[in-house]
């Protein structure tokens, strides 16, 4: 029984990776198209470096130090980090002087901020302390990640449009959450899936909205005239 449970939390954290990946690859992209221009254009390079904090602070939670048992959390979010990075890096090779300085400034704030996070949870509290600050400060930053589904949310139900709400993101994002809020009941921690439950539920008004919008596109098109506003 116990061998079989290790195997069901191995797998769920294995899969929680790999949607993950899937989502950390989707800017590729944007960026090709920044390397190609030479260009930062009218990109903003903020989400970029909230997600890299995201990533520092969860992967601090995954490691041995806070939260022994749950390396997965750690890889995932390594990954993760590296990609934020690089993307950054792009953003600030590629940005005008102004952008460059902004950028720079708030990548210095990230690594200061994740340092303070690492002394005061090493030196100031002891293991129990430390797991609960960590793993409060990573509920935080995910559930804030949530604005942008929220967001996108919104804006199909104002456009009655699934056109800035591409299929396979929704689906990997849903599916991410799904993994992680799966392999956070089966470590009995409600720092892993607390936050991966609200993503679950939201990825499900997701792939819920997809389906019935892009049906109601299909019956509508070529009934209407098109609909000419930005929302950019």
């Amino acid at each position: 029984m116990s061998s079989m449970y290790s195997v069901y939390c191995e797998a769920a954290g294995v899969a929680g990776n790999l949607f993950a990946f899937v989502l950390f690859v989707s800017p590729l992209p944007t960026f090709r198209r920044i390397i190609r221009n030479r260009s930062t254009e009218e990109f903003s390079g903020l989400p970029y470096i909230y997600a890299l904090l995201n990533c520092l602070i969860c992967l601090w939670y995954g490691t041995p130090f806070v939260s022994p048992g749950i390396i997965l959390v750690a890889t995932v979010n390594s990954v993760g980090a590296i990609f934020q990075l690089i993307y950054v890096g792009i953003f600030i090779t590629y940005a005008e002087k102004e952008k460059k300085m902004k950028m720079s400034g708030l990548l210095m704030a990230v690594f200061g901020i994740y340092a303070i996070i690492v002394f005061v949870s090493m030196k100031l509290l002891d293991p129990h302390s430390r797991q609960s600050f960590v793993g409060y400060l990573s509920v935080a930053s995910l559930i804030s990640m949530f604005a942008s589904p929220l967001f996108i949310i919104n804006l199909v139900i104002r456009t009655r449009s699934v056109e800035y709400m591409p299929f396979y993101l929704s689906l990997s994002t849903f599916l991410m959450s799904l993994s992680f809020f799966s392999y956070g009941m089966l470590k009995h921690d409600p720092y892993i899936y607390v936050p991966n439950g609200i993503g679950t539920l939201l990825g499900v008004v997701q792939l819920a909205l997809y389906t019935y919008y892009s049906r109601t596109s299909r019956e509508d098109l070529g009934s209407r005239e098109p609909f000419m506003d930005s929302y950019a």
